[in-house]
């Protein structure tokens, strides 16, 4: 891997650890960003990498959040070890509808993954983030404690996981927007859209593995670099993007995120229509 290749990736896992959690779409932004850069790989390579290196920002929720997953911890009483296998069995809930994208993968990322794409769901989902937060003020939440979610409001909050699968939605801001819908506050939204998204993103960069190498074969040394490289930047820059997330909004709602998602938006439709004139 070369000194431009480094920074490339470099720049791919910030901008993935940054944006994974934040409700403006890592995918997104890691398609448009290769526009512009153009990482030197193989677009097979790529397709997997935007998919793969997002196991190193969920490694960072089980670190950040070992102890509160662990529900074997020898620090835990029998009734805190209960509560951790119930958040379990919620993300497992939550998780079943994404089942659904086994099948739409292939037929998303033939018809979907492009920038018009992109910059519409930006858009669409920036304006129901402002519509929700201004709706949500002076109400109270119905969900203050990850603990009072129900099985029911899981299970619901998993099939807008499912609209994530649209460039540009955001698998954060789908779940956020879903649990908010259903009652949550805030903080409860965000916290379990980190756990939902442990199977989800394990589950996507195992079928995104399976099937390059069935089609393509074991990867290049260069090109473990560059997954690995990656992975660990989104590691690291996750861990810090989760910390300042969760005490952002304990002070302050989603609008900003959904000014910017509409201001991202437009600016994307600009410059492609300019760039195919």
């Amino acid at each position: 891997m070369s000194v431009l290749e480094f920074f490339k990736v470099l720049l791919l896992g910030i901008v993935e650890g940054i944006t994974e959690w934040l409700p403006i779409s890592s995918t997104g932004h890691l398609l448009l960003l290769d526009n512009f850069i153009e990482l030197d790989a193989t677009q097979a390579f790529k397709d997997v990498f935007m998919v793969v290196i997002q196991l190193g920002a969920i490694l960072a929720v089980i670190a950040l959040y070992f102890h509160k997953l662990n529900p074997f911890s020898l620090k835990k009483t029998k009734e805190e070890k209960k509560d951790t296998m119930d958040i379990w069995f919620k993300v497992i809930v939550g998780s079943i509808p994404a089942v659904v994208g086994v099948f739409l993968d292939d037929l998303i990322e033939e018809k979907l993954s492009n920038c018009w794409v992109i910059a519409s769901t930006l858009i669409i989902y920036g304006i129901i983030f402002i519509f929700i937060e201004g709706r949500k003020q002076n109400q109270t939440y119905k969900v203050e404690e990850l603990s009072q979610l129900s099985y029911k409001t899981a299970f619901l909050i998993g099939i807008f996981q499912v609209l994530a699968m649209i460039p540009g939605t955001s698998r954060s801001g789908a779940t956020i927007i879903g649990a908010m819908l259903m009652g949550t506050s805030r903080y409860v939204a965000a916290e379990y859209t980190f756990f939902l998204a442990i199977p989800a993103m394990f589950g996507a960069s195992f079928l995104r593995l399976v099937k390059y190498f069935m089609h393509n074969g074991m990867f290049q040394a260069g090109e473990w670099a560059i997954l690995l490289t990656g992975m660990v930047v989104a590691f690291v820059v996750s861990i810090l993007a989760i910390k300042f997330l969760m005490n952002y909004i304990k002070n302050n709602d989603f609008k900003v995120f959904g000014y910017y998602r509409i201001v991202l938006g437009i600016v994307i439709i600009a410059y492609f229509a300019a760039y195919t004139l």
